[in-house]
């Protein structure tokens, strides 16, 4: 999606219309970004819109962080989720496979308090699995670091892809 017009030109609707999903289902954060106008390029959007959830409390990124869905099973996502999952297809998966995400989701819910969250893009649902394998077994400050930091390379994805800056 290439956005056609300077971007401080669009006001405050379609601002958050357009950026509302970059962090997923937070569309706060892209109201908050809007107030930071005039943006001198697409980079100081970006910059600025990545330090307001870099500067959340806690409380606020595990919040951000339950906004995610369960990778493979979960049925209702967002537009850029399910073009993301179908993408490292997650759609495509064995019974076998969706059993192993479903207890992964399950065990790793369980013990973070926070679904399992990774950037699909450019991954396949195999590095996707060795990755939750692995990544399951982490401590809680190890994995919540994890999870900020994918939170973060899934908003410079859609921003890129949103901004045509790739």
């Amino acid at each position: 999606m290439k956005i056609e017009k300077d971007i401080n030109k669009i006001n405050e609707n379609e601002f958050t219309a357009i950026f509302g999903s970059v962090f997923e289902k937070s569309e706060w954060i892209a109201a908050e970004t809007f107030k930071l106008k005039p943006f001198k390029n697409s980079q100081d959007l970006i910059d600025k819109m990545i330090k307001i959830y870099e500067t959340c409390s806690n409380d606020k990124i595990t919040k951000i962080l339950n906004l995610h869905p369960k990778l493979a099973i979960e049925k209702k996502l967002t537009s850029f989720s399910s073009k993301e999952q179908t993408g490292a297809k997650l759609d495509q998966c064995s019974k076998e496979e969706l059993d192993e995400f479903n207890q992964l989701n399950f065990d790793y819910e369980k013990k973070f308090q926070f679904p399992f969250i990774i950037a699909v893009k450019g991954k396949n649902k195999n590095e996707i699995l060795e990755n939750f394998r692995s990544r399951i077994n982490n401590d809680y400050l190890k994995e919540f670091q994890e999870a900020k930091k994918q939170v973060i390379k899934i908003a410079l994805s859609r921003l890129n892809e949103i901004l045509d800056t790739n």
